[in-house]
């Protein structure tokens, strides 16, 4: 059989989700549960504006969830600690081979390299339980892998990052030659296009790494939509100017040059200061204009708030939003340009990258299968 990951762009069934639940991830006051709930919510809403979705729901907040989510948003009642679906739950591959079929690639999942801060143990069930409630067969895989680690154009070729898959906390006995094979194994990659390193503060204590779903996407075959900082008192200013010196330099599955789309990263350079207790470094928003310089020793409330980070779904693209009118208008045109006929709506995701991620993170398309 030949498995193959459909592009983000091709037709889907539905969109999963995972509702929060109490814990690290959604954060220790009323207050921040609050607006975690709130976020998870919202961006259920948008997606469902365009495409059925199913949410997990771990059943200490089923009530919650019921109370909260429209009616039309279907809810799956299993044990889960963490709640990024995009990493916990299954990657979707058909099989063209077999008409009707749909694959569900069950990734070993160790919480981002099995940190102590990880609550990841029943969340690493999912992708099975996904699988089934989907009528996936599954294709179970020892590589420790998460969907945000991953990109594809849907015909061969995937964008990974050397310090996700090749990071001695998941895959300490991988090399590039393992990694690619399980990769065409398993979501059909027959060219792995390995970028050198994401942002800079996915690489913090409770960061990932270097996913890309944060830095770069595939619009099209041939085409790449990079984040761009632009100030160069921002590390990502560096780290822009890295990967697109290097897209430059790479071809795509039929051979084609990359041709590199610039999304700009919103104004904002750093985490509020919390005038009462210190640097939180952890949420909210400051300004530009109060940023220091890029080469202070400290470089972990440096933001990594990134456009790149949208789902595109039947008819749509549910993009980040960050409270900046102008940054957030300039994105929507950009995808609106990288996805022609799709309307393009924002979602505030100022409190999904306050815990460690964006709305990208928190979704995973089903695609749609031929009958």
């Amino acid at each position: 059989m030949t498995w193959r990951m459909p592009s983000e762009t091709a037709e889907h069934t539905r969109t999963w989700m995972a509702f929060p639940r109490e814990g690290i991830t959604l954060g220790g006051t009323e207050t921040e549960r609050s607006a975690g709930y709130a976020a998870w919510t919202a961006v259920a809403h948008a997606v469902a504006e365009y495409e059925p979705v199913t949410m997990v729901v771990d059943p200490s907040e089923t009530a919650r969830a019921r109370r909260m989510l429209s009616g039309g948003i279907e809810l799956l009642e299993a044990p889960l600690d963490e709640f990024w679906m995009r990493d916990v739950g299954p990657t979707f591959v058909v099989d063209e081979s077999r008409p009707g079929l749909l694959g569900a690639v069950d990734w070993t999942f160790n919480g981002w390299g099995d940190h102590e801060w990880s609550e990841w143990r029943l969340s690493a069930d999912l992708g099975r339980v996904v699988a089934e409630a989907a009528g996936a067969e599954l294709v179970s895989s020892l590589l420790v892998n998460e969907g945000g680690g991953i990109h594809v154009d849907g015909t061969g070729t995937v964008l990974v990052t050397e310090t996700v898959q090749l990071d001695p906390r998941r895959n300490p006995y991988a090399d590039r030659a393992r990694v690619e094979a399980e990769l065409r194994r398993t979501i059909g990659a027959t060219r792995v296009v390995w970028l050198p390193r994401g942002l800079t503060r996915d690489y913090d204590h409770f960061g990932t790494s270097g996913h890309v779903d944060i830095v770069a996407t595939i619009t099209a075959p041939g085409t790449v939509l990079l984040h761009d900082q632009r100030d160069p008192r921002h590390p990502d200013h560096a780290v822009s100017a890295e990967l697109r010196a290097f897209l430059a330099g790479q071809t795509d599955a039929a051979g084609r040059p990359f041709t590199v789309v610039d999304l700009p990263a919103p104004a904002t350079l750093r985490d509020e200061v919390d005038q009462t207790d210190g640097n939180d470094g952890t949420d909210s928003a400051d300004t530009a204009d109060t940023a220091d310089t890029a080469d202070t020793a400290d470089t972990g409330d440096f933001v990594d708030w990134s456009y790149v980070n949208h789902l595109v779904v039947n008819g749509g693209v549910v993009a980040c939003g960050f409270d900046e009118p102008e940054a957030d208008a300039r994105a929507r045109e950009i995808l609106a340009e990288a996805y022609p006929g799709r309307t393009v709506v924002t979602v505030d995701a100022r409190e999904l990258f306050a815990r460690g991620g964006g709305i990208h993170c928190i979704t995973q398309q089903q695609p749609e299968v031929a009958s």
